[in-house]
């Protein structure tokens, strides 16, 4: 039997099986459920059906997007294929024909130390101005994306009691529900205290909003308006763009790049190893200043 009904029912039967078995995180069967309907669509319902060269076809079709998309998109149907080969659901698995772009990690935006302390100057005025509870709320998000490092998400969705006085770190669940170890400066337990004054006895997160939390969208458009009032391009600024500016910061500063994967939850270290090239002119320095060959020089001098 094939058509759209069956790939709805397969479908679901994967996403079941990475929810339960690899841990996968919402956001994840979200994005592999928007891929595969995608792709189903593509094929008028036969994904769970295509054959190689409908595999193809669905190459031509992505021609117009970006490598990283197409990488992302074929990934998501490999993992499928392999699932209904390993359950018998089919008999092959025709995956070897979707396309395999090889996409260049780019290089993370950066915010340079002086950028970060206009933020905080705005952070600080606005405070001064208005003593409500929006510039607390404010602050404490900022304080915690460029003070620890943690992905939007993690952010928003901290239950109302994550930061407990006295308790210089946090414990995470981030990525595919895994747990780590976040340390938090005196400075963001200064700053959510202030705030968590604000926050209602009930509620279950530590940054409310209606009946849930946060919305990431919303804290990215805050986010933004704080750079443009503090004299930076918008575009230049994110909550991920802090991360980066936290993990970056910490590699100047001498942080060991092991520690620093733990502190960013990275599965995989080449994931980290990225920051290394952001801090090429550091590096530049180094080399020219303690190579060997440069004190040679100075002595033939």
């Amino acid at each position: 039997m094939t058509g759209p009904g069956e790939d709805r029912r397969l479908i679901g039967a994967f996403l079941e099986m990475m929810a339960a078995e690899a841990g996968a995180a919402r956001n994840t069967l979200l994005a592999y459920e928007a891929d595969l309907r995608g792709a189903s669509e593509l094929l008028g319902g036969r994904l769970a059906a295509a054959t190689p060269d409908d595999l193809r076809s669905l190459s031509d079709a992505w021609l117009p997007l970006a490598r990283a998309t197409v990488s992302r998109k074929a990934a998501a149907l490999r993992r499928f294929f392999a699932f209904l080969h390993d359950e018998k659901m089919r008999s092959d698995d025709p995956s070897a024909a979707l396309p395999r772009p090889s996409a260049a990690r780019p290089l993370p935006k950066i915010l340079d130390h002086r950028a970060v302390d206009k933020l905080f100057t705005e952070l600080d005025r606005r405070r001064a101005d208005d003593p409500g509870p929006a510039p607390l709320r404010l602050t404490a998000l900022v304080e915690l994306l460029y003070g620890s490092g943690l992905r939007a998400t993690e952010l928003v969705s901290l239950p109302r009691h994550a930061v407990r006085p006295g308790q210089p770190f946090l414990i995470l669940r981030g990525k595919g529900d895994k747990e780590r170890l976040v340390p938090i400066s005196d400075r963001a337990r200064g700053a959510v205290a202030e705030w968590a004054a604000f926050v209602p006895r009930d509620s279950l997160w530590l940054f409310p909003s209606g009946k849930k939390h946060l919305s990431r969208v919303r804290l990215y458009q805050m986010i933004k308006e704080l750079a443009a009032a503090a004299g930076i391009p918008p575009e230049r600024v994110s909550p991920h763009v802090l991360r980066h500016a936290f993990a970056t910061h910490l590699l100047e500063g001498g942080a060991d790049l092991r520690a620093l994967q733990l502190l960013l939850g990275h599965a995989d270290i080449a994931t980290t190893q990225i920051y290394t090239h952001v801090d090429s002119r550091r590096l530049v320095e180094l080399v020219n200043s303690r190579h060997p060959l440069v004190d040679a020089r100075r002595r033939d001098a």
